[in-house]
C-alpha cells in the first residue's frame, strides 16, 4: 500500500482525539493570492502528465474523496483542481439525498458502484462518509434505511466506522488509492459566503436556506466530523484536514497533495508488445505511403 504524504494537514492514525483547534486559515508565511493561483497552476501541469502515465499504466485507480460543511468550496475546489485532467481518466460524482432504490441497499452500495476503474481518477463530491455525519446529527433519517436500529446509536457509527475501514483496506489492497479531504471552513467564513450569495443574484442559485438551517447544529457537525476524522484516518485512506478559509490556498493546497500521491504511485506507460526492429518496419512503411 502506498505510504501517505505527510506534512501539517494529515490527521493522524489512530488517534483517540482530534483537536477542536485545526486550522481554518493559511499559515502567516503563505504567498497571497496570485501566489496561490501561480503555485495551482504549477500543480495542474504536473497533473495532467501524471494523469496520462495513470490512464496508460491501468493498473492502479485514485479515488478523491471531499467531504465539508455547506459553503466550504467542495464544487470549486474540485472544478480548480481537475481542469486541467483529460475528463475520459477523471469521474467525478456528487451524492446527495439517497434515492429509494439506494436506501433499499446498505450505505456503502450506491458509491461503491461508482468506484473508479483502473487507469482513472475518481472523484467522490460528498461519498458514504454522509451515513457518519448528516445522519449522526439528523439520526431521524435512520427511519427510512429499513435497518434494525439499535438502542444506543454509538454503537451504530462504530460498526459504520468498522463498515468504512474494511472497505477502504480492500480496495487499497486490490490497487485504488485513497486520499480524502475535509475542508475545514470556519462557521465564520460560511456566514460570510452564505451573505455573498444573497447579496449577488448570479449566486442565488447556490443558496438554500436548508443550508442555513444547518448552521444551528454546528457544534453537532464539528464533533461527528472529529469522531470521523479519527476513526477513519488510515495509512491505507488518510484524511488531509485542509484550511478552507482562503479558496486560493486550500485548492493549491489540495492539488499539491494530490500530485504529490500521484509522484508516489509513479505510473509508467507500458512497455509497447511489438519489438523495436518490428515498430521500425511499421515506421519505414508508413513513410513510404
Amino acid at each position: 500500500m502506498l505510504t501517505p504524504i505527510s506534512g501539517p494537514y494529515l490527521v493522524p492514525f489512530e488517534s483517540h482525539h482530534i483537536s477542536e483547534d485545526m486550522a481554518t486559515a493559511p499559515p502567516e508565511d503563505a504567498p497571497g493570492k496570485k501566489g496561490c493561483k501561480k503555485g495551482l497552476a504549477e500543480e495542474i501541469d504536473q497533473l495532467d502528465d501524471l494523469q496520462r502515465r495513470l490512464y496508460a499504466e491501468d493498473r492502479r485507480a485514485l479515488l478523491l474523496v471531499f467531504q465539508a460543511m455547506d459553503a466550504a468550496g467542495k464544487d470549486s475546489t474540485i472544478r480548480a483542481v481537475m481542469t486541467g485532467v483529460n475528463p475520459s481518466g477523471c469521474q467525478v460524482y456528487s451524492f446527495k439525498q439517497p434515492s429509494k432504490e439506494e436506501l433499499d441497499h446498505d450505505f456503502l452500495w450506491r458509491t461503491t458502484r461508482c468506484l473508479p476503474e483502473r487507469g482513472r481518477i475518481g472523484v467522490f463530491n460528498r461519498s458514504y462518509y454522509e451515513e457518519t455525519l448528516v445522519v449522526r446529527v439528523h439520526p431521524e433519517y435512520l427511519q427510512n434505511q429499513r435497518i434494525d436500529i439499535p438502542d444506543n446509536l454509538e454503537d451504530l457509527w462504530r460498526q459504520r466506522f468498522e463498515a468504512i475501514r474494511q472497505q477502504e483496506k480492500h480496495l487499497a489492497a486490490n490497487g485504488t488509492v485513497i486520499v480524502k479531504f475535509w475542508l475545514n471552513v470556519s462557521r465564520d467564513e460560511q456566514r460570510k459566503r452564505f451573505l455573498s450569495r444573497l447579496e449577488d443574484p448570479q449566486k442565488y442559485w447556490k443558496f438554500s436556506a436548508a443550508d442555513v438551517a444547518e448552521r444551528q447544529h454546528w457544534d453537532a457537525y464539528m464533533h461527528a466530523y472529529r469522531e470521523m476524522l479519527a476513526a477513519t484516518s488510515r495509512p491505507w485512506a488518510p484524511w488531509y484536514a485542509v484550511p478552507a478559509d482562503d479558496k486560493p490556498f486550500m485548492r493549491w493546497q489540495v492539488a499539491k497533495l494530490i500530485r504529490k500521491t500521484l509522484e508516489r504511485m509513479d505510473p509508467q506507460y507500458p512497455d509497447s508488445p511489438a519489438s523495436g526492429e518490428h515498430l521500425a518496419q511499421i515506421r519505414k512503411r508508413l513513410k513510404r505511403e
